[in-house]
Formats: C-alpha cells, sequence, structure tokens
C-alpha cells in the first residue's frame, strides 16, 4: 500500500493559520487533499495535525485526519508517528500542506521514482530553473544529482560555474531546483524520525542533509511541471490576485 500523509501546522511562525486560509472557496488543506486523491498511485490519504481547528475542519469535508504530537520538529516526524498506525504501507509519501496546486502527476512520478530505484530509501522530485530571480533566491532550495541520486541541497546556486559571470550560469549549466516532496519507505522513515539533527542541517536549516549525512541515497524524479508553495501571505496574495 501506498500511503499519502499531509502534515498541516496550524502555529506556523511566517503564516499562522495557513492550512485553513481559502482559496478560491476551498482552504488550503482541502485544496491539497483533493489533489492528493487525483493521484492514482496513492491508495490512501491522511491530514497530519496537532490542532483541533484543522481536525474537525478534515473531517467536515470528509477527509481522513490523524491527531499528532504538538511537539513534532518538522513534517517528517509527523508522518512517522502517523505511519506507526499503518503496517501495510510499504510506500509513505509527504505531500506539503502548503502546495494546494501540487499535480497528481508529480506524486505519481514521485512514487514511481521510489518504486523504480530499489537501492534508495527516499525519493523526491527537482526542476530545472529557468528564471534567473530563483537562481539567487535562498528561499528556493537548489540541488545538485548524480546517477547514485541527490548529492547536496543548498539555499546557495549551486555548482559555483568558475570563469562565468553569475548573469551567464543559466547559459552554461543546467541548474535544479528542489520541489519539497518526499516518498519513504515506510521502515526508512521511521529511522529518519529518529536521527538528531546534523552540522550541514543547521547551517543551510534544510532537514534532508540530515538523511545525506547519515548515508541515506534519495533518488531524484525530473519534472517539469512547475508548484507554486505557499510560505506567507504575500504568498497567497499572488495566487489569489489579492
Amino acid at each position: 500500500m501506498v500511503l499519502g500523509i499531509i502534515p498541516a501546522r496550524f502555529a506556523s511562525t511566517r503564516f499562522p493559520g495557513k492550512p485553513l486560509v481559502e482559496i478560491k472557496g476551498k482552504t488550503m488543506v482541502q485544496c491539497v487533499y483533493e489533489q492528493v486523491q487525483r493521484a492514482s498511485r496513492i491508495d490512501h490519504v491522511v491530514v497530519a495535525t496537532d490542532d483541533a481547528r484543522i481536525y474537525d475542519h478534515v473531517r467536515s469535508f470528509g477527509g481522513n485526519v490523524r491527531m499528532t504530537s504538538a511537539a513534532h520538529p518538522s513534517g517528517t516526524d509527523r508522518c512517522a508517528e502517523v505511519a506507526q498506525d499503518f503496517p501495510d504501507a510499504t510506500i509513505v509519501v509527504n505531500i506539503q500542506g502548503d502546495e494546494p496546486f501540487i499535480q497528481a502527476e508529480q506524486i505519481n512520478l514521485l512514487t514511481e521514482t521510489l518504486s523504480q530505484q530499489s537501492d534508495c530509501s527516499v525519493a523526491t522530485l527537482a526542476k530545472k530553473i529557468n528564471d534567473p530571480a530563483i537562481l539567487n533566491d535562498p528561499n528556493i532550495v537548489k540541488m545538485v544529482f548524480g546517477k547514485s541520486g541527490a548529492l547536496y541541497f543548498s539555499r546557495q546556486a549551486i555548482p559555483f560555474v568558475r570563469n562565468k559571470k553569475p548573469g551567464e550560469w543559466l547559459k552554461s549549466h543546467d541548474f535544479y531546483k528542489h520541489i519539497g516532496m518526499y516518498a519513504y519507505r515506510r521502515d526508512t522513515l521511521l529511522q529518519l524520525a529518529g536521527l538528531s539533527p546534523s552540522p550541514l542541517e543547521m547551517a543551510e536549516s534544510l532537514e534532508q542533509l540530515r538523511w545525506l549525512e547519515n548515508g541515506f541515497r534519495i533518488a531524484v524524479g525530473i519534472t517539469e511541471l512547475e508548484t507554486i508553495g505557499i510560505d506567507t501571505p504575500e504568498d497567497l496574495l499572488k495566487v489569489t490576485g489579492g
């Protein structure tokens, strides 16, 4: 069974109550839930939350929801708590609760990427960068990868293109941004939740670096579809037109 989990936390630092804001008549968490339901590779969908308001709302539109500990530092930990109750799940997909426009095709691609690479225990997605503003935005995570999977994630533009001006980099090399969605083998997810924060993770504030530092291989699927994450009220205004 492939289990899709949507971590949804009310107390976001930059955007409190984010899962319950409305986008074209539906809350963000409902938009994400319905997009995940459209993915043919997902067998069961659950929202994982620590807030009664989100719990009650998901129940109100007929969704599956589980209450989880408020002490979890990340969505991965929240997913791991829920995954413990689903021993039949072979793959667990973590779909960010602030990605209301995520496409079913991307979720299917992510699941297939992990299924097809037996030597990797985690999978994620990347998209080629064509905009210099994205390349230089520290809020957008960049990544490099090779035949064995992901090599590094950074808020910096990577790799550094020697002997070229930064304005020429996109013409000289292919750069990729990270699409922050993960598929894990269930046993791996439970292991990841038990790892302590690592030096690279703390430096970049990127949890996936902890996994690389601990020797977990991350398979990478390439998507051509764009995603729009909602991190701040300003991001919401961009997609709703104010």
